[in-house]
């Protein structure tokens, strides 16, 4: 078998490891696949030790995490299958809906603060926020899978103080550091998918 054929069927594996359905490769896809693209494979483990052999979050959490990420970068393949992953791993319509508010107001704060951050002025840093945010009252989630949710979105995002703010919050309730650190693992791996399958 040739190299090319190999990182192929590695790509399919890939794919059906996800368990993605209909789905045309991109351009940067098809980039890897016509050349000896040692990447794939690295990505295929990457992605399948970050969603399956993590020792410290439940296979809910991991697809909960993918999920968020998946919704955060727009990309439809992946939104469809980690939503339907956690629901296999006992997630409920409600804690999917939740994760879509959470990422969608963790948007909001990640480009809030981090422009207070950059901007580096006391009058912004002193002013009110100003931005609803009931959905951090008695999450459905769980406050830790909601913490570590809303640091995995604002680390993809880059923002420093919501990373920091969330991190403390999750270290003081007593959520293991190699916990936090496997859920931003997770999320920097599947965007780090993201950028090979979307176009």
């Amino acid at each position: 078998m040739s190299i090319t054929a190999i990182e192929n069927e590695t790509y399919t594996n890939l794919l059906n490891f996800l368990q993605v359905e209909d789905y045309t490769p991109s351009a940067e896809a098809e980039t890897l696949l016509q050349t000896n693209a040692r990447y794939i494979k690295d990505l295929k483990i990457n992605v399948t030790n970050s969603l399956k052999n993590a020792q410290n979050l439940s296979q809910k959490e991991a697809y909960l995490i993918a999920y968020s990420v998946a919704v955060n970068e727009k990309f439809v393949p992946l939104k469809s299958a980690f939503s339907a992953a956690a629901v296999e791993a006992g997630a409920t319509k409600e804690e999917l809906a939740e994760v879509v508010s959470l990422t969608s107001l963790m948007n909001v704060n990640n480009i809030f603060y981090r422009f207070r951050h950059f901007a580096g002025k006391e009058f912004y840093n002193t002013q009110p926020a100003g931005i609803k945010m009931s959905i951090m009252m008695n999450p459905v989630i769980g406050k830790e899978a909601f913490e570590l949710i809303s640091l995995v979105i604002s680390a993809v995002n880059g923002c420093e103080l919501c990373v920091n703010s969330h991190e403390s919050k999750l270290v003081n309730e007593g959520t293991p550091e190699i916990k936090i650190l496997e859920a931003v693992k997770l999320g920097a791996v599947i965007k780090s998918l993201i950028t090979v399958l979307a176009d």
